[in-house]
């Protein structure tokens, strides 16, 4: 599951360029209901892109926007409650990640889904109903986790 961060050059800390995808991770895989869940936890990958501050903008207008956008299967994330935690959630990230002066309206985190079995990993284009199974599974080998993706 794809984490795109775009920022401006200078907007993240240096720690926050270092932090924010494994942070966002954690996010996830919490909104996800999925906490421990190794098999989920290692489905979620991404990139920091770190842009010339001229080339963003909000508006039409040239603004310190740092973008946050997750690709997941048509299942992830299903009901707007676990929608609005990872949006909260990866906002709060942000926060703490950037300069002191970044305004919170210009953070902004974009989901997308992939249609049934047009989400895949290692070669394997998964269903929604297998993506379950295999998260399932994974939860009853590691623990309580509830197994929602």
């Amino acid at each position: 599951m794809p984490i795109t961060v775009t920022a401006p050059h200078g907007e993240l800390t240096d720690i926050g360029q270092r932090e924010i995808l494994p942070r966002l991770t954690t996010a996830l895989v919490e909104a996800s209901g999925a906490a421990g869940n190794e098999f989920l936890t290692a489905l979620v990958g991404g990139t920091v892109q770190i842009l010339d501050p001229g080339h963003i903008y909000a508006g039409g207008t040239n603004r310190r926007v740092v973008m946050v956008e997750l690709k997941l299967p048509n299942i992830g994330l299903p009901e707007p409650a676990s929608r609005a935690a990872f949006i909260t959630a990866a906002t709060d990230i942000v926060d703490a990640l950037t300069v002191d002066d970044h305004d919170r309206a210009d953070t902004w985190v974009n989901i997308l889904n992939a249609p049934d079995g047009g989400w895949g990993i290692g070669g394997i284009a998964y269903s929604g109903d297998a993506l379950v199974a295999a998260v399932g599974s994974a939860t009853r080998a590691t623990g309580p986790a509830t197994g929602k993706a």
